[in-house]
Formats: structure tokens, C-alpha cells, sequence
């Protein structure tokens, strides 16, 4: 090996932890920054890496109704898991042609010291250099009542977990269509024209009822999505309005009359303590529960009586979306700050104690670093620009490290944004709003919001983020560059 080839670390082995979108990016920006040593991409997932946000929109609305007559189609082909996989999927591009990708198997354990990580099928791979791209997992309601397949109960995360609860879906829909005459049906809720109205239930038939548990942005794009399809829905949000910490009381009290102006109910203020059923879940046990009329409810009604402490929200199907938890119990061992996913410098370098010539970086969703856009606090950031602005950062630093060359020292300021369908809104976020201590609505009416709404959020006075709703894609460079600016 030349001395050239010594210091550029082509023959350093770079391991990838997680092959999401994380993942994908952290292997062609290595290629982009120079390393052309091995680079392994291990996933715990069996699918190359692939898009999540059409997973609670059109992907979870596919061709479940159809037939020109209103019946959700039996389960086939519209169901293959490999079919739904290349709809969503990334194209790879030729820089990573040389990448590894191991699929289908979790890694358990990280042994800085040998450079070893420990899989789950009982194998090992080794590394010179890390990147931690393992995401979240769906945090889960532990209350008593049904639990596990076949109760009901559905979170969403992966392509599995949409394909489950399409699979909850369809039988809901079924037994509905069972009973009611053939009626025609629109389109999938992001096909939708703005304004148009949900699917109905027809002769007055029951809808199939789904709960959803949790109030945020998931949650209300599932909602908003069971409700196109012709179902019964209500969102249980005990924190307050839906979206409340990144949008402001103001602005999340109007996506809520919207949601409701289009038949979704919500139950604000009211904690889930159990789950009503025996090997299913027939109905979600609410605390505080001493109405039992409903009358303290938001478009739910509550049967007379109560069940076990509560009154019980009557649910054929619920979907919990209460949150997400960093998946590092991986890195257990690696002497790193895993308080709040992995602890990092601006340039994206974990550090380990102990092991100050450890290469590690993290990316995405699990990556806590300090952004000085806002201010020298590190945070975790869930939005969708940042396993691409991090995989960026991380695969510089690494190969400079490995290399034995300086890290790049300009300050990282990747500005957060992301986009939510939710019925007749799309919504933009760019910056940090829920840094802000005010919000201030720009343009447009509260009372309604589909017709286009600018909300800006500052804190002492200075611009952290801004929510756009329906508002022009011409107008999202501004926005930008409001923010840049600061």
C-alpha cells in the first residue's frame, strides 16, 4: 500500500448502523467526501432503505378501496410486500453500486476497542470508522388490555407496520361494505382536491371505528387518512390540541376545527389507562371518565356505563402515535452519552470516554448535537431534511478522522423543515417552532386555514420558525431564507 493510499484511508472499513434514509445518505456522501475503502450498511430491516412519509398517506390508502363499487379489494397482489416496497423505495445511486448492504439483521452490540459489532443472526462485522443511523421505534402504550398481533392495536414506523394496519383496515372496511349497498368513492386523501369531503358511510350504516391515540403529526395524517376511506374516526390527545408543542395553541386549535369540519373527533385532555377486550380491542378506557353520555367529548360519543375506571371510546381498530424512541441500546457499551439518542459535537462526532481515538459520527433522527442557527443546545431533530444535511456533515467528518487530516471546523447550520398531507392541508414547517415564545400569525384567517395560512414563531423576538399551510411551493424559498438570514 503507497503512503498516499495510507493516509487517504481507502483501506479503512466504515460500518453504517441503519439503512434508512440515514442510512442510504450516510454511504453516498462517504463516497462523495472520498472514502473508497469498504463501506457495510447494516439494517435490521429485510428492505433496502425506502420513504416513510407515504407510509401514514398514499401508500396506506392504496387501492383499499376500489372495484368502482366501494368494497376494499381482497388481500393479493395489492398487498405484497415487495409491490408497496418499490413504490416507496429510493433509487441507488452509482456511487454506492460498491456498497455492502446487510439487511434483515440487527446489530446487538459495539466493541469499540476490536472495532466489532455483534449481529443478531449470531455474526459480527468490524469497523475502522462508525456511523449510527438506527432511527426510532414507535413508543408503545403499556396499559392493560389486548396486546400483541391480532389485538388491534397498530403502530407506524416501518413498511410492516403499514401493512398491518392495511390489512386492520381492510377487514374494518369489509365488514362495513358487507353491510352497505355499492356507492362510488374518491380517491386516496393526497389525490384529493382541496375541499372535497370525506367517503360516507352509506343508508346510515355503522362506519368501522379507529381510534388514534396521540395528536401529532402521524397521528393526525393516519386519522385524516382512515377518515378518507369511510371510517369512524376519533384522535385522543391528552396534552392539548393536535400538533400543540411545534404549532402554538392558536394555530393548533384551527387544524383541529378543520379535522373536525371534516368529521374527525377528538377527545383533548384525556389520558388512554387500558384497552377494553378480551383477545381484541373493542374500545379505548379513558381516564376521568364520568360522563357517560359523551357529552364532554368532541365528535365521540360514549355508550351508558362505564368499564373498569373509566368511560370507554368505543374502537374496532387503534392506531398509537405517542411518540418515537432512539433505538442506541446498540451502543450500550460504547461509553457514549445515550441520554437522548447520541450525543455529538457540531461536526457530528460522537465521543466516546475513554476512547478519544474511537472514530464515530451519528446521523438523523438519533444524532443530538448543538445547531448554533438556534442556539449551542444539543437536540434531536425528527425532521425529514436532516438525515440528509447530517449524512453530509457526519461522512466529512469521518473520513477526515480517519484519514488523520483536520475536521472541518465551519459551523453546521442545517435548517429543519418538513411537510404534512393531512386531508384538504399541507402543511410546511421550516426552522424550529417549538424554540418559539411567540407566534404571530402573518397571513391568512384561522377560522380557515385550507385557504392559506403563514404562522411565524419567534423567541426574544428573534425568527426561529415559520408554519406555511397551503400556501404556494414559490413561497417556501423565502421562508428558507427568512430564517438563514438570522
Amino acid at each position: 500500500m503507497t503512503a498516499a493510499a495510507e493516509r487517504s484511508g481507502v483501506s479503512k472499513h466504515i460500518a453504517v448502523v441503519g439503512a434508512g434514509l440515514g442510512g442510504l445518505r450516510s454511504a453516498e456522501q462517504l463516497r462523495a467526501a472520498g472514502h473508497d475503502g469498504p463501506v457495510t450498511v447494516i439494517g435490521a430491516e429485510p428492505h433496502l432503505p425506502y420513504s416513510r412519509p407515504p407510509l401514514s398517506k398514499e401508500l396506506l390508502a392504496h387501492e383499499l378501496l376500489g372495484g368502482g363499487g366501494g368494497a376494499p379489494e381482497a388481500a393479493g397482489a395489492a398487498d405484497d410486500l415487495g409491490a408497496l416496497h418499490q413504490r416507496v423505495a429510493f433509487r441507488r445511486r452509482a456511487s454506492v453500486a460498491g456498497v455492502t448492504f446487510r439487511l434483515g439483521t440487527a446489530v446487538t452490540g459495539t466493541d469499540l476497542t476490536s472495532g466489532t459489532l455483534a449481529l443478531a443472526d449470531g455474526g459480527t462485522a468490524r469497523f475502522d470508522g462508525l456511523i449510527a443511523a438506527t432511527g426510532l421505534r414507535p413508543r408503545r402504550l403499556t396499559v392493560p388490555g389486548p396486546a400483541g398481533p391480532g389485538s388491534g392495536r397498530h403502530v407506524l414506523r416501518t413498511l410492516d407496520d403499514m401493512a398491518a394496519l392495511r390489512a386492520g383496515l381492510r377487514a374494518a372496511l369489509r365488514d362495513a361494505a358487507s353491510l352497505a349497498p355499492s356507492a362510488p368513492v374518491p380517491s386516496p386523501p393526497v389525490l384529493a382536491p382541496a375541499g372535497a369531503g370525506p367517503a360516507t358511510a352509506s343508508g346510515g350504516l355503522p362506519r368501522p371505528r379507529v381510534v388514534v391515540v396521540g395528536g401529532g403529526f402521524v397521528g393526525c395524517e393516519v386519522a385524516c387518512t382512515a377518515r378518507w376511506l369511510g371510517c369512524d374516526v376519533t384522535v385522543v390527545e391528552p396534552a392539548g390540541p393536535p400538533m400543540l408543542r411545534v404549532l402554538g395553541a392558536e394555530v393548533a386549535a384551527a387544524v383541529q376545527a378543520s379535522h373536525e369540519r371534516a368529521g374527525i373527533g377528538f377527545v383533548i385532555g384525556r389520558a388512554v389507562i387500558a384497552y377494553a377486550g378480551q383477545d381484541r380491542v373493542t374500545g379505548v378506557v379513558l381516564a376521568d371518565g364520568t360522563d357517560a353520555d359523551g357529552s364532554g367529548f368532541s365528535g365521540a360519543r360514549i355508550p351508558a356505563g362505564q368499564a373498569l375506571a373509566g368511560a370507554v371510546l368505543p374502537a374496532d381498530l387503534v392506531v398509537e402515535a405517542i411518540g418515537s424512541v432512539p433505538n442506541t441500546e446498540w451502543l450500550a457499551s460504547a461509553g457514549l452519552d445515550l441520554t437522548d439518542g447520541v450525543l455529538c459535537d457540531n461536526s457530528l462526532a460522537a465521543h466516546p470516554a475513554g476512547r478519544p481515538w474511537a472514530v464515530v459520527a451519528a446521523v438523523g433522527d438519533v444524532a443530538r448535537f448543538p445547531n448554533p442557527l438556534f442556539d449551542d443546545v444539543p437536540r434531536r431533530v425528527e425532521h425529514w431534511s436532516m438525515p440528509t444535511d447530517t449524512a453530509r456533515r457526519a461522512a466529512v467528518t469521518v473520513t477526515a478522522r480517519l484519514a488523520g487530516d483536520p475536521v472541518d471546523t465551519t459551523p453546521f447550520r442545517p435548517l429543519p423543515s418538513f411537510w404534512s398531507d393531512q386531508g384538504e392541508l399541507r402543511m410546511w414547517s421550516f426552522g424550529s417552532p417549538g424554540l418559539a415564545d411567540e407566534v404571530t400569525v402573518a397571513e391568512g384567517d384561522l377560522r380557515e386555514p385550507a385557504r392559506g395560512l403563514l404562522a411565524t414563531y419567534r423567541r426574544a423576538g428573534r425568527l426561529v420558525g415559520s408554519v406555511a399551510v397551503n400556501l404556494p411551493p414559490l413561497r417556501h424559498r423565502e421562508l428558507r431564507e427568512a430564517l438563514l438570514a438570522q
